[in-house]
């Protein structure tokens, strides 16, 4: 389940910018509305899994209908040949399968006796899957290759994804059953469905800088994954789908690490290694090239693991030690709606008309300076984390 749940957003997401561009001729601006996509998936998502999942049906049903309907979106998408036809497919689809990221988790969880010691062995199977996909498009179809990109191959990222979605959906129905705990009878609450409970936390001057640095360090996760694959097949960067799996690995790599700085650092310095890392790997990106400077982009996409895990994922620890007991639920709705939605939904705006700004007469782009946009916030959030945040007894090292 995991490892198909992945396999098939890695299928079409990493190589939507460069399939836009050079089949439908799109805009940054119009890449930048397909990616957002997945924010307005975010934001519809709660609403999905708390007023459906969590109180009439079991999750694995619902997984398997949602991935049904995204197998029959995604042919459609596969099938548009213009982007006006294209972007209401794969809005729709992000619709339905962003409330499937809670669905797995839920339907795993509930099977487990220990979520935190056997959840996170079965997690990687996820990342596991959007490696292959990545090698499986570069390495053993080539449809990422200059001339393929040309014939227009890419397109069957979208049909590769939708098989892997029908056989998800009828998988699903296999899986062990999950009954919804939530009472029919229970009042619905929007604010437990969005987590605005939380809101509370964001008194405390440190979370409430935590979390505006949260929204604004995801414009440059947003220019990484609308402009990376683009970018790389632009500059003639071989298999560039396949080299962008390094930063999968690395993130499955320094998952394992976090513990460990965590203990060294503290949430402080980790958070804010994580910030800086985005930075460099820009920088990286800007003075990179295909061919002596290939190692520089090399190592800028394998900063991946640093720049996710060490600020997203110690986040999402730092907000659950934050928010105690009492609004554990509440608070990761709400950082979550706040980064996977709103932050990349302001992050993929600004990447599409940076984009379109530096797209030169010959329709390459100033690479150079559309990376050092990204890299230049992401020194701003740093700077604005050093000055306003400050070590409490959650932030230090822990003992």
């Amino acid at each position: 389940m995991m490892f198909l749940e992945f396999f098939i957003w890695g299928s079409w997401y990493v190589t939507m910018g460069t399939f836009l561009g050079a089949n439908f001729q799109s805009t940054g601006n119009q890449i930048g509305s397909a990616f957002s996509t997945q924010s307005f998936g975010a934001i519809i998502a709660p609403f999905i899994i708390g007023l459906i999942a969590d109180r009439y049906f079991n999750a694995e049903k619902i997984l398997g209908f949602l991935h049904l309907a995204g197998a029959f979106f995604l042919y459609l998408a596969f099938q548009s040949d213009s982007f006006g036809a294209f972007y209401p497919f794969i809005f729709i689809y992000m619709v339905l399968y962003m409330p499937t990221l809670a669905l797995v988790n839920s339907v795993s969880f509930r099977q487990m006796a220990d979520p935190g010691k056997q959840f996170p062995s079965i997690r990687v199977w996820g990342t596991i899957g959007w490696i292959i996909s990545g090698l499986v498009i570069s390495y053993v179809f080539l449809w990422d290759t200059a001339e393929n990109v040309r014939d227009g191959m890419l397109k069957n990222t979208f049909l590769m994804a939708a098989i892997a979605s029908a056989i998800l959906g009828l998988f699903s129905f296999t899986l062990p059953k999950t009954p919804p705990k939530a009472s029919k009878q229970n009042k619905i609450n929007i604010r437990d469905i969005l987590g605005l409970d939380a809101i509370a936390l964001l008194k405390d001057k440190n979370y409430a800088v935590f979390f505006i640095s949260s929204i604004l360090i995801c414009i440059p996760l947003a220019f990484y994954y609308q402009n990376a694959n683009p970018f790389l097949a632009e500059i003639g960067v071989s298999d560039p789908t396949g080299k962008m799996t390094i930063g999968q690995v690395s993130e499955a790599l320094f998952l394992l690490l976090l513990p460990a700085f965590f203990k060294r650092f503290g949430f402080k310095n980790t958070l804010l290694i994580g910030m800086i890392a985005w930075a460099l790997r820009y920088a990286l990106f800007a003075i990179g090239d295909a061919e002596s400077g290939l190692f520089l982009l090399i190592i800028g996409i394998a900063l991946h693991g640093i720049c996710y895990d060490f600020f997203f994922v110690s986040g999402q620890i730092y907000t659950d030690a934050k928010a105690g007991e009492k609004f554990q639920s509440s608070a990761q709705g709400l950082i979550t709606l706040a980064t996977y939605g709103v932050g990349m939904l302001i992050g993929f705006g600004i990447a599409g008309h940076v984009t379109d700004l530096y797209l030169q007469a010959d329709g390459t782009h100033n690479w150079d300076s559309i990376w050092m946009i990204p890299a230049g916030i992401a020194i701003l959030v740093i700077i604005f984390f050093l000055v306003f945040f400050k070590n409490d007894s959650v932030s230090k090292k822990p003992k």
